[in-house]
């Protein structure tokens, strides 16, 4: 490993420190010819870190794990998970690194991780490596849901390494720099529960409360706090991905975060057309992660949470069942409150609008949506124009014209607000034809495609000349679109 680099920022170790046993110290794999891609400058800055630095040799050693900052102990994590129902014990970081963590300028710790910089133990007879596309998809599509307003993890950096990867083909290797307030999952405690070593788990519960919910700590069962404030937070998630039309494509009890920020965009898409039951994963083949099914998805997996802190509730196993029971309960009410609350912006309904009139209008747009193919992001924000007076935008969209109208009429007499409803629902999102054009030019050597991209979709909700193939759906020659997890 390279000299340890020198800056204005202190790296601390905090997980590696508390958690030993969930912490295996690694180092990078070497990267021949790095060569920076992208890099998020702004969000570099509110790190404390210097673009220009990072840009530089120093920095793309930073970038690509092959030295390390003082004060920085680069660790794959440990964690377990269930992958589509089946329980594995053993997963943890197989191509990633934990470099450490830090302060940001608002005082908040962010970890830095490093993804695709070689083989682990946890490698599962992996390469450990991860290639320029899905790196620079997880760029693209983590930047444009902040931009929406969803929370996530976020795209640093991505680095080219100058090493080709076997995949189908050979393809160009590359690393990517995330950031995320932490990378604690679902799995990280059903790893812990399985060790059977309760110390473990309750060191891991506090580290959590440390990290996401220090409000916390004093109350009467703190673990059963955590629990209800993690599936809070799943609630409101997994409504915006609902909301915005996102289909994360692989919800493993490993990809649930207890930040609840939005981890791992390999098989993940945006409805073109809308279909609740759209699935664009190449590995679910029974679409047990299809667009609708989300949010049961996300009960069952805080059900796998609450099974681990039992332990940690209450001492009497009935008791501890009792109450984390009580808790899940809470999850489909605090969802749908979250995902109507979102519908109702969305149609720009007034907020003394009753949900009980609110909840049929959301629900029959949808049906009309589903049975007439009709494009979900480009519908919603036509409806802007409708109450502006003119009606094309949406109504041309729907072959069931006079259930459009017979809609529409209800829907008017509550006089919804346009400009609230353009300032919620998006003219431009990662659209899944205009994603790959991007990065099949990337993967070439050709970066335009890409940064224009990126830049549209830093401005989702603000519609501008010139970038109308931007808002169109895809073009009738696309066909179906299956994403891959890039391993």
């Amino acid at each position: 490993m390279s000299a340890p680099l020198t800056s204005r920022v202190t790296f601390d170790h905090r997980f590696a420190r508390d958690l030993p046993e969930m912490a295996v110290p690694w180092q990078a794999e070497s990267a021949p010819e790095p060569r920076l891609l992208a890099l998020d400058e702004s969000l570099a800055e509110q790190l404390g870190l210097d673009p220009a630095f990072l840009r530089s040799p120093a920095g793309l050693a930073l970038l690509t794990g092959t030295a390390v900052p003082e004060g920085a102990t680069p660790v794959a994590q440990a964690y377990s998970g269930h992958q589509f129902g089946s329980f594995n014990p053993g997963l943890g970081d197989g191509r990633a690194l934990l470099l450490g963590e830090l302060t940001d300028t608002d005082g908040q710790l962010r970890d830095l991780h490093l993804k695709g910089s070689g083989r682990t133990p946890f490698a599962r007879g992996g390469d450990g490596l991860a290639v320029v596309g899905p790196m620079l998809r997880e760029y693209l599509v983590s930047e444009a849901m902040h931009a929406l307003g969803v929370p996530t993890t976020r795209a640093l950096a991505v680095v080219a390494t100058g090493r080709d990867v076997r995949r189908e083909t050979q393809l160009p290797g590359a690393v990517l720099a995330r950031v995320a307030s932490s990378h604690l999952r679902v799995g990280s405690f059903q790893f812990a529960a399985a060790s059977g070593n309760r110390d473990l788990l309750t060191r891991l519960a506090d580290h959590a409360i440390a990290r996401h919910h220090p409000s916390i700590a004093g109350a009467d069962r703190p673990y059963l706090a955590l629990f209800r404030a993690v599936l809070s937070a799943q609630a409101a998630l997994v409504a915006r991905w609902m909301l915005v039309g996102f289909v994360h494509g692989v919800m493993n009890t490993d990809n649930m975060t207890v930040s609840s920020e939005t981890i791992d965009y390999g098989p993940c898409a945006f409805l073109d057309r809308f279909d609740s039951s759209a699935v664009f994963s190449s590995i679910d083949h029974g679409g047990r992660y299809a667009y609708a099914n989300q949010p049961l998805v996300a009960e069952w997996n805080l059900a796998r949470l609450a099974e681990t802190l039992l332990p940690l509730i209450d001492t009497d196993q009935e008791q501890a069942v009792k109450l984390a029971v009580a808790a899940l309960e809470e999850f489909r009410p605090q969802y749908s409150a979250a995902w109507l609350a979102g519908m109702k912006a969305k149609l720009g309904l007034p907020d003394d609008v009753a949900d009980e009139i609110a909840s049929p209008l959301a629900d029959d747009v949808l049906t009309l949506l589903q049975d007439n193919h009709v494009d979900y992001t480009s519908f919603f924000r036509g409806l802007g124009s409708v109450v502006r007076g003119d009606a094309r935008p949406a109504r041309d969209q729907v072959l069931d014209v006079a259930g459009f109208d017979a809609w529409a009429e209800r829907w008017l007499a509550l006089h919804p607000d346009a400009d609230a409803m353009d300032r919620v629902n998006p003219v431009y999102i990662p659209r899944n034809h205009l994603v790959e054009e991007a990065l099949t030019a990337a993967t070439a050597g050709d970066l335009e495609p890409l940064e224009r991209l990126h830049g549209v979709l830093a401005h989702p909700f603000e519609e501008r000349p010139g970038l109308e193939r931007y808002a169109a759906g895809a073009p009738d020659d696309f066909g179906a679109y299956t994403t891959y997890c890039g391993t």
